[in-house]
């Protein structure tokens, strides 16, 4: 079991992934990937079974991840390296031509890691409910996790899916709402006001939790508890407060780094924030 510290340190790393890729194709979405990169690292460097290597896109007796919002796919990225799917210094092609890692994850490239093509927001639910009624099917005990933005669900695919695992009792997902309250164009409270999101999920049939997606021993019990309640009759969601953009301070709480790359001065002063913990990967 990895310690808080350890986890927090590679979170910090992530960060500096996610701003360099962003920086150096001058593309790419840095504001929701920091905000998530604790989530992310705690769910792959801790709470998720799962095999690097040999990569297998099926899965089987493995946890299963997938990214609905492909868009924050710098921080998808990056953790996918660090946790031994493919080499760190592929991270460098980020976004570039005949690369491997797209803008938004696609499988036809076969980069390990990734088992579903994303960014067309709304869908992953779906694609995350098929594959733990498989699990299901299959009598395999492992579970499914998903990730999905705050401005996703304003999508009407998600609320079907969502009437969809209540009515079939799919009990092995584990969903997370990344809820920063930020999207393209500004906050989503008032793009498309989201109201109660905690009571609509439970009125849909939902176990419903909440934690602070930022706090790492917080986001690292919360998915071991979600883990706990599973396989009780009820999909699990998981809303997770984060601040887009987290851990860069001129970035944070600021939609207008939802698709913005930062210029040659403001990554410097970025990367001043966070300290190099792991080693950044050669440009």
């Amino acid at each position: 079991m990895a310690q808080i510290q350890e986890l927090e340190n590679i979170a910090t790393q992530v960060r500096r992934d996610i701003l360099r890729m962003v920086h150096h194709v001058q593309s790419g979405h840095p504001g929701g990937s920091l905000g998530c990169a604790d989530f992310m690292t705690a769910l792959y460097f801790e709470v998720m079974k799962h095999t690097p290597q040999p990569f297998d896109m099926d899965g089987k007796d493995q946890d299963l991840f997938f990214l609905s919002n492909g868009h924050i796919s710098p921080v998808f990225y990056s953790v996918l390296a660090r946790s031994g799917y493919f080499p760190i210094e592929e991270l460098a092609t980020f976004r570039k031509i005949n690369s491997r890692l797209q803008g938004h994850p696609t499988t036809h490239e076969g980069l390990p890691g990734v088992r579903v093509a994303s960014g067309s927001l709304g869908q992953g639910l779906s694609v995350a409910i098929g594959a733990a009624q498989t699990k299901k099917m299959n009598n395999d005990k492992r579970f499914v996790f998903s990730l999905h933005g705050d401005g996703e669900i304003e999508e009407g695919q998600i609320w079907e899916a969502a009437m969809y695992a209540a009515h079939h009792k799919v009990d092995n997902l584990i969903a997370t709402i990344d809820y920063n309250n930020k999207q393209i164009d500004g906050d989503v409270d008032e793009v498309m006001n989201l109201g109660d999101i905690e009571a609509k999920w439970r009125a849909f049939g939902w176990d419903v939790m909440r934690m602070n997606g930022n706090n790492m021993q917080e986001v690292v019990t919360g998915l071991n508890d979600a883990k706990e309640r599973a396989n009780k009759g009820k999909p699990i969601m998981i809303i997770m407060d984060t601040i887009m953009g987290k851990g860069v301070d001129f970035m944070e709480n600021d939609h207008h780094w939802h698709g913005v790359a930062p210029n040659d001065e403001q990554l410097e002063k970025a990367l001043a924030q966070l300290p190099e913990t792991l080693g950044d990967y050669p440009l």
